[in-house]
């Protein structure tokens, strides 16, 4: 534990020389009381909300964190996705975590979600930590949060101030997990359409969809760009040769469907600017990848070259959309609860 103390100190005091560390908040104003407001909105969220009641919380969840992502290297990606799922349905409220039960209708079993969705047993680790060190303190929402950047960090992405004091919600919503999470075969107008629903703009859209430099996606949600694009049988005609045909050995026309390829094959372990180069050499994955570029709108298609062109600029706005993603709808104070298990309400 004493290791992940320094180096959270490390982090504390290298980022104000290091361009990678991002104390900007999009839109805040703080109040003459000292309260938060991202946006201009009142949220109840700041960074050192677990100062007394539980300090050693992010030495917690990076001591977890460093053993499950040594041991599976995606799995920083998947808690990365934990959190950008959650957000999207109901708010930052841990949702997502919710299990089926008399009175809830999981969030797991939606299409985005199903066979997909995982990381789990590291939330749950963590949590148990959590309820040992400081009991009903830490909700899962901010978990949630937290193991999300130091997940970022542990890939060798930005570090940023995070704003916590999230509390967990009572309730999760199936339709809200089926119709806001966006596909992976989406237009742009339509990934316009669902950030913009969720008070996120084109610079986040692009931002955020740089979190796919780590990770990986399944046949099944880009097979149709191999095959049948355009509902005409034939293959997305601006994917470049030689990746389109290594795709299609590993996605076979027929089955296969579960069978993995990198987000970002030449750097897939670490959080950089290569899923933006990419994207520019015709080599991004999903349909929702190459439509920042090739959809026909100038302001996420010039975002792409510019975070291509300077990894800097691209790891400081990702920080910065994280923390706006993070601000959407938090239940706090007297709302939602502190669960004790993140799967079911207290």
């Amino acid at each position: 534990m004493a290791f992940f103390k320094v180096l959270y100190s490390f982090f504390m005091l290298t980022a104000f020389h290091s361009s990678t560390f991002s104390l900007a908040h999009p839109g805040v104003d703080f109040g003459w009381d000292g309260s938060f407001h991202p946006g201009g909105r009142f949220s109840g969220l700041f960074p050192g909300f677990y100062q007394y009641s539980c300090p050693q919380a992010n030495d917690i969840v990076l001591s977890v964190l460093d053993k499950a992502i040594a041991k599976e290297p995606r799995m920083a990606a998947s808690l990365l996705r934990l959190h950008f799922h959650d957000c999207f349905v109901q708010g930052c409220d841990a949702s997502i975590l919710l299990d089926d039960s008399a009175s809830i209708v999981s969030e797991k079993g939606s299409g985005p979600n199903k066979n997909s969705i995982r990381g789990f047993e590291v939330i749950d680790e963590i949590k148990a930590k959590l309820e040992e060190a400081c009991p009903q303190t830490v909700s899962c929402a901010d978990i949630l949060a937290l193991a999300a950047r130091g997940s970022t960090v542990l890939r060798g992405g930005p570090f940023w101030e995070l704003p916590l004091g999230r509390r967990d919600s009572k309730t999760a919503s199936l339709t809200g997990s089926n119709n806001n999470i966006p596909a992976p075969n989406s237009t742009l107008q339509n990934l316009i359409t669902l950030f913009k629903r969720q008070g996120l703009d084109e610079v986040d859209l692009v931002a955020l969809s740089g979190g796919h430099t780590i990770g990986m996606a399944r046949c099944v949600t880009f097979k149709q760009r191999l095959y049948n694009q355009n509902g005409d049988n034939q293959p997305d005609e601006t994917l470049e040769k030689a990746y389109y045909n290594g795709l299609k050995s590993v996605c076979p026309k027929s089955g296969g469907d579960n069978n993995i390829s990198p987000l970002d094959f030449a750097s897939p372990a670490k959080f950089d600017n290569t899923y933006f180069k990419l994207i520019l050499w015709g080599r991004g994955l999903l349909t929702s990848d190459e439509v920042l570029l090739t959809g026909n709108v100038d302001k996420t298609e010039e975002l792409v070259r510019r975070f291509a062109e300077d990894e800097a600029l691209f790891l400081n706005q990702f920080a910065t959309s994280m923390v706006k993603m993070g601000n959407i709808s938090p239940l706090t104070a007297l709302n939602g609860e502190i669960r004790t298990n993140c799967h079911r309400i207290n």
